[in-house]
């Protein structure tokens, strides 16, 4: 009688891991996509292309990434990089300026991947000020649902409300549950009239833009763009990685980055990295898969993603035809978190406060010069400030600093690390040796964000 043949093992955990890590990531930050490329001039179907875009890019490159290292690599668009154009100022030729920054952005991630020294002069600018130009740009963003509730509270309370109780009984949902409730909030305002969408507009498709490229959108936009990316995405995605004991193909993930960010820029999308806080959802042990198999997690984080895609259009119509400031204040509630986080890594660096402050306030501003939008100006202000002879005696007398303050403030801001990371990982990643000790080193250990 032959031999029974050993049980093969159900695929559901890492179905379930990939559903979970897809859900968490698209509907945490999608509002911020859309609101963001609204803010440099998309119009509601170039907006919705732009999604779609990032949805089929993101999911191929997962898939891609995943299957050819056996290790559970997501891909996420940068929400941070969102948020920046939601601050941004209107360009002069309109959202194909915004196109053409974003191509430039991502020939710099390419070029970070194959020349790892632009990494190093990034990684010069300190952590601090990056995080304070992010803090800056997020303000005005997370003061949305604020403004919203006081301007229109029977559409916008119940959103928050939900996100309250959503933040007591089930943390990694309060985003999603929130998003849930804007939904039946605009069901709602579809039935009795408010709000409508064309039936075409459902349809999905892709629109291509025509680049063009002008000194505000590179300066304003593709320079800070990249900043955040690299300094609040791709760095604490290798972070993340590492503390599940996992390596990044650094270089090989750059460079799929890079070139997906390229296509999804000629129809609308902005920028893609590494998967922070979405790719521990694929990555850690409370996936309950094993760990040889979370590779096929992130798989199915990716094929989920390009199924998306195909519906990003339908969601984006419905979601920008919600009232009363709803689908802003959605968008603030989802970058709560990230504006915590910012505020903490650069308030980190006490001898440099007085840059980090201005840094902040020019970025909050939303002032443009030029026509070169305010995050830019934000980090020339606390460059100049930080590096400006005798800024230490700015802030009055000097003190005595206590040894462990000095070694505190000495030692570095990882979310901000890109030099360290474009060197070691580039040369030591694809050989394994980037792991649990670099994050004991405090390299690594940035603020992740989705």
């Amino acid at each position: 009688m032959p031999a029974s043949q050993p049980a093969q093992r159900s695929l559901v955990p890492e179905l379930g891991a990939g559903l979970v890590t897809t859900l968490v990531g698209f509907t945490s930050s999608f509002a911020v996509v859309l609101t963001g490329l609204a803010a440099v001039g998309a119009s509601q179907a170039q907006a919705a292309s732009g999604l779609g875009a990032l949805c089929l890019i993101v999911g191929l490159g997962t898939l891609g990434l995943s299957i050819a290292t056996r290790r559970p690599v997501t891909l996420a668009w940068s929400t941070p990089g969102a948020a920046l154009l939601g601050g941004s100022a209107a360009l002069p030729g309109g959202f194909g300026d915004a196109v053409g920054a974003f191509l430039a952005c991502a020939a710099a991630i390419v070029v970070t991947g194959l020349w790892p020294r632009l990494g190093e002069l990034v990684g010069r600018i300190p952590a601090s000020l990056a995080q304070a130009m992010l803090a800056g740009v997020l303000l005005p963003l997370c003061l949305a649902p604020v403004t919203a509730a006081a301007a229109n509270p029977a559409w916008v309370l119940p959103t928050v409300l939900v996100w309250v109780l959503g933040l007591r009984w089930w943390p990694r949902w309060a985003v999603p549950a929130a998003f849930a409730a804007a939904l039946a909030s605009v069901g709602v305002a579809f039935l009795i009239g408010v709000a409508h969408v064309e039936a075409s507009a459902l349809a999905p498709s892709l629109e291509l833009v025509a680049p063009s490229l002008s000194w505000p959108a590179v300066v304003g936009i593709a320079l800070p763009l990249y900043i955040v990316t690299m300094a609040s995405q791709n760095v604490p995605g290798v972070a993340v990685m590492a503390s599940f004991g996992y390596t990044v193909p650094w270089r090989a993930t750059l460079l799929v980055t890079g070139a997906g960010s390229a296509a999804s820029a000629l129809a609308g999308g902005h920028a893609i990295n590494l998967a922070a806080i979405s790719a521990a959802l694929a990555a850690g042990e409370e996936s309950g898969v094993p760990r040889e198999a979370r590779w096929r997690s992130a798989a199915f984080a990716g094929a989920l993603y390009v199924a998306l895609a195909a519906g990003a259009a339908a969601l984006a119509a419905i979601a920008l035809a919600a009232p009363g400031g709803l689908l802003v204040a959605v968008a603030g509630l989802a970058l709560i978190a990230t504006l915590g986080s910012a505020v903490q890594g650069a308030w980190e660096d006490s001898p440099s406060r007085i840059a980090v402050v201005a840094t902040f306030l020019v970025a909050a501003s939303g002032v443009s010069v030029a026509g070169i939008g305010a995050a830019f100006w934000a980090l020339v202000v606390g460059l100049a400030l930080r590096w400006a002879p005798g800024r230490r005696g700015a802030g009055g007398p000097a003190r005595p600093v206590p040894p462990d303050a000095r070694r505190r403030s000495a030692r570095p801001v990882a979310s901000a690390s890109v030099a360290q990371v474009s060197q070691s990982a580039f040369l030591e990643a694809d050989r394994g040796k980037l792991g649990h000790a670099a994050l004991a080193e405090g390299r690594l250990g940035g603020q992740a964000k989705v």
